[in-house]
C-alpha cells in the first residue's frame, strides 16, 4: 500500500494541541500517527474518511441537516438555562461560537473535566 505522509499535523483532541504529528495516510483513512501520544493515536487513527452515520438525527429518525438545526435551535431558545458542555474536541474558534451562544440564550458552560 503506498501512503502519503503528512508532516507536521495538528491534533485537538486535548488542549496540548501538538503540532510536530506525522501521519500515514491512504487518502480514506490515517494508519499511523507518529510523535502522537496515546490519546492522540486513538483519536487520528478511529478518524475515516467515510460515512458511517447520517448527517443529523430527528427522534430517532434520519433527518436533514437544515431540520436538526432548526429543531436544535428551537429547543434551545426554548430551555430555561441550556448546558453548552464539552467542546474538548473542537477548534478555539467554535469554541468561541459556543460560550457566544450560552451567552445569548442565558445559559452555562462547562467543560468535560467537571466533576
Amino acid at each position: 500500500m503506498d501512503l502519503k505522509i503528512v508532516e507536521n499535523a495538528t491534533c485537538t483532541f486535548c488542549g496540548c494541541v501538538c503540532d510536530d504529528i506525522r501521519l500515514h495516510t491512504d487518502g480514506q483513512r490515517i494508519h499511523r500517527a507518529d510523535k502522537a501520544c496515546v490519546l492522540g493515536k486513538a483519536w487520528f487513527l478511529n478518524h475515516t474518511g467515510e460515512k458511517k452515520y447520517p448527517a443529523a438525527i430527528i427522534d430517532g429518525q434520519e433527518a436533514s441537516l437544515d431540520d436538526a438545526i432548526r429543531v436544535a435551535a428551537e429547543e434551545l431558545c426554548r430551555a430555561d438555562m441550556p448546558l453548552v458542555y464539552g467542546m474538548s474536541n473542537t477548534t478555539c474558534e467554535a469554541q468561541k461560537e459556543c460560550v457566544s451562544m450560552a451567552d445569548r440564550l442565558g445559559g452555562v458552560v462547562d467543560s468535560h473535566t467537571s466533576l
